[in-house]
């Protein structure tokens, strides 16, 4: 991903920060209302038939902005919070696994090795998203979570991500803030050794003889970060679905007792309830983070560095 750049020193890591941060900021405003929809039907999966369904009724109930654009601020937040982090980090662990692995320079890594780098900068972008997006997904399903104390037609009290957030911390503390870290470390680790796995081997399948991966343009980048996305959400999708559970039902039993419960009462394919609509998602959510990461740390590069 850093092609002939070393991928160190200060001025390279700012520039994976902010380009990373660039990326998330454009993933958000693609992608949210379909993780909207694959919230709900992850935390509520017999109150709607399909994703069409579940659209409508979001659309129909509480609009665009409240409906299927709710919790677009600590979306973006939490996407610009993680993708700057994961950025950064990846770039350091790419060096990391170039030393390790005793080769000269992070662009002679192999797509097993970036996955490797994927995997190790994940752990460090965890901590950022976890709080972030557990405030998302109560904002998304809040309609569903107070749908006992509404009336028929009563649009769902407006509530703010700084409002939640301080409910949160008042009842529940720090600690709070951080429920579900477990099943985030155990869906954001082995689904970036994919996604990044993923990412590396398009690029180098679609790389004309002779012609750097970082040189294939921009729709070959797009197809790429597409392919990442997909595999990343495939391999980890029951994972998300437990961490859905438990913050946005403010569960405290463990990721295992969680899907162990999961499965007991609605079989495996509730592992899968909301997996069409993210995949909807990611192939052009993937596509534009990729694409707005690689070419303004391009641009950057060749302006500061």
């Amino acid at each position: 991903m850093h092609g002939k750049g070393e991928g160190s020193g200060f001025k390279t890591g700012l520039i994976d920060f902010t380009a990373g941060s660039l990326g998330g900021v454009a993933l958000v405003y693609v992608s949210q209302p379909m993780d909207t929809v694959k919230v709900k039907m992850q935390t509520f999966p017999t109150l709607y038939k399909n994703m069409f369904d579940c659209t409508m009724r979001t659309f129909k109930r509480d609009g665009v902005v409240r409906g299927l654009y709710a919790g677009t601020i600590p979306a973006i937040v939490a996407n610009v919070a993680e993708n700057s982090v994961l950025f950064a980090a990846y770039g350091a662990c790419q060096n990391l696994v170039a030393a390790v692995a005793r080769k000269p320079s992070v662009s002679e890594l192999s797509a097993l090795d970036n996955a490797t780098a994927g995997f190790l900068a994940a752990f460090f972008s965890s901590f950022t998203l976890c709080p972030t997006e557990l405030i998302k997904c109560k904002l998304q399903a809040l309609r569903e979570v107070q749908q006992n104390n509404l009336k028929p037609g009563e649009k769902v009290p407006k509530v703010s991500p700084w409002k939640l957030t301080r409910q949160i911390l008042r009842t529940e503390g720090i600690p709070g803030m951080f429920r579900g870290l477990t099943s985030t470390f155990a869906r954001e680790m082995p689904g970036y050794f994919f996604f990044f796995g993923g990412y590396e081997a398009s690029r180098d399948l679609m790389a004309e003889p002779g012609q750097s991966k970082d040189d294939i343009g921009p729709l070959k980048t797009m197809v790429a970060g597409a392919v990442g996305g997909v595999a990343l959400w495939t391999a980890i999708f029951p994972a998300d679905v437990i961490k859905s559970r438990i913050q946005v039902q403010s569960l405290r039993l463990s990721m295992t007792q969680v899907g162990v419960e999961i499965f007991r009462k609605e079989g495996l394919m509730a592992f899968y309830n909301g997996l069409q609509p993210t995949i909807v998602r990611t192939i052009p959510a993937t596509a534009v983070l990729f694409v707005v990461y690689e070419y303004s740390k391009k641009l950057m590069t060749e302006l500061f560095v």
